[in-house]
């Protein structure tokens, strides 16, 4: 129907927030990987910036009550994002571009198949070391 909302399900992800050590560059970085996954900036204020897709959004923060100076995926708490990325090919062309934003190809040796013989992905670590899985929803034999 048009003109009426739609109630998100409960438990479906609301947001993400993501304190970085560095917003300009959390903001080059993340904003390329977004925006190439079709989400639209959504807020900017001095501290952050947001993008969202289908009412779900992740925020980058360069937050004054961060403890530490750096991110480490090995530490508890966040190990990494993992989105959909649409076909393999486009798997394939965002890995291609993304060294150009900042974002480095990790376990070169088993990729696109570092999950395993039937995931097909790419894994890619931002310059603050946060990890994204970008994922193929046409997984080709390996």
């Amino acid at each position: 129907m048009e003109g009426k909302s739609v109630r998100p399900r409960p438990g479906t992800l609301h947001h993400v927030e993501l304190w970085v050590p560095d917003l300009a560059r959390a903001v080059a970085e993340w904003g390329w990987l977004l925006t190439r996954l079709g989400y639209q900036q959504f807020q900017d204020w001095e501290a952050g910036r947001s993008w969202n897709l289908d009412g779900t959004y992740l925020v980058v923060e360069q937050s004054p009550a961060m403890s530490a100076p750096d991110h480490d995926r090995r530490r508890p708490g966040l190990n990494h994002l993992a989105f959909h990325a649409g076909p393999s090919e486009q798997v394939g062309k965002l890995t291609a571009e993304a060294p150009e934003h900042g974002w480095t190809l990790m376990f070169p040796d088993r990729h696109p198949h570092a999950g395993g013989p039937g995931h097909y992905a790419a894994y890619l670590s931002s310059t603050d070391g946060y990890e994204v899985e970008l994922v193929a929803d046409d997984p080709p034999a390996p």
